[in-house]
């Protein structure tokens, strides 16, 4: 039995054993697989709170995306709807101005119709007064003929004023 390389093996085994209980290695083991299981199961803990906290921040700057949007869209619709005010108020101001413009040039051309009419006017007493010192000239002759004219004249002046 001393030569037989099974009991030598079965005495090694039983020593080793001996000496992993008396050591009390299974213990230290079990404590270690225990702490790194604990360990395990904080750091599973935080990875979950850390989960749940971006979950919220998505969730949260979402909404915040959401209300900007909102504010963007609000304020571009702000800016169309007085954009639009601007050009109805513009179009008004080209509308009035043009319209005063208008009015300008007929007040114009009726004053540039007035002051032709007067030419016209001036020109033909000037021709008439002309043509009546002629004919009076033609007819009269002397002194009573020269006083006449100048009477003839006074009054068609008169008359065509």
């Amino acid at each position: 039995m001393l030569h037989d390389p099974t009991f030598w093996v079965l005495v090694a085994f039983i020593a080793f054993f001996a000496v992993v209980f008396y050591l009390k290695v299974p213990g230290k083991l079990g404590a270690q697989l225990d702490e790194r299981a604990a360990k395990i199961r904080r750091e599973l803990d935080e990875a979950e709170t850390l989960h749940r906290e971006a979950q919220h921040l998505f969730a949260e700057y979402q909404r915040k995306q959401r209300n900007a949007l909102r504010e963007a869209e609000e304020i571009v619709a702000a800016a169309e709807a007085e954009a639009k005010i601007l050009a109805r108020q513009a179009e008004e101001e080209l509308r009035t101005s043009l319209e005063r413009r208008r009015k300008q040039a007929e007040d114009k051309i009726a004053q540039a119709e007035k002051q032709a009419l007067q030419e016209v006017r001036d020109t033909a007493v000037e021709v008439a007064i002309a043509a009546a010192g002629q004919v009076l000239a033609q007819q009269l002759q002397g002194q009573a003929a020269a006083a006449q004219i100048e009477r003839a004249i006074g009054d068609v002046k008169a008359r065509l004023n």
